[in-house]
């Protein structure tokens, strides 16, 4: 709903702090308000570069938002998560998206997890999603929900959607990995759309008062 909204219906303008093409779609699933334009990286010439210097996965995404925010004066909504695996307490934690190395290359990340876990049998391979989600305001506010999901981590990929550790998570209660939901029943139960359904609820609040 970005485009086409006609601009007197517009009560407030929303960038989403992300070049995740994965994250932007679960993102304009999730969140769905009337009133509210979600405006992504395509529709910039420019877009800052933001280093993620948290040391939690929450500051990170306070970081992300107040620096959209602060960079195009616009209302700004960033997350951060993380996959925490029991067996190697925590990590990789904060460090997910760069846990083999600053390029940020999912399959690698996936490659040193599993190998980490090679000998690890199954009843100790239990994991967490946690997410993050924070809307930095243009009038200077800060509001963060959060999302968790409970699994275990699978010894192989299985499924082709999704993104990041998807393909190795298996949510509890499933018997396939992350990777072969179809968006609608990934946000149904995962940390991400736990975490925007929360949020959802705080836009929904801020734009009615803005209507009324």
């Amino acid at each position: 709903m970005t485009r086409g909204v006609p601009a007197d219906r517009r009560l407030m303008d929303l960038v989403i702090a992300t070049r995740n093409v994965g994250k932007i779609r679960e993102i304009r699933e999730a969140v769905n308000l009337p009133g509210l334009v979600l405006r992504t990286f395509e529709e910039f010439s420019e877009w800052p570069r933001v280093d993620e210097v948290g040391k939690t996965m929450q500051e990170n995404a306070a970081i992300k938002a107040e620096a959209l925010r602060d960079y195009f004066s616009m209302n700004a909504l960033a997350d951060d998560s993380g996959l925490e695996v029991n067996f190697l307490e925590g990590r990789p934690g904060v460090f997910s998206s760069r846990y083999a190395g600053p390029e940020e290359d999912p399959d690698r990340n996936i490659d040193l997890l599993l190998r980490e876990l090679e000998a690890v049998p199954e009843n100790w391979r239990s994991a967490r999603f946690v997410c993050f989600i924070a809307l930095a305001l243009a009038d200077g506010g800060l509001r963060i929900t959060k999302g968790e999901c409970l699994g275990t981590i699978l010894p192989e990929r299985r499924g082709n959607g999704g993104f990041g550790y998807d393909p190795i998570f298996r949510p509890a209660g499933f018997a396939g990995s992350m990777a072969e939901l179809s968006i609608r029943e990934k946000n149904s139960i995962s940390h991400r759309g736990r975490a925007l359904r929360e949020m959802d609820a705080v836009l929904e609040e801020l734009i009615s008062g803005q209507s009324g």
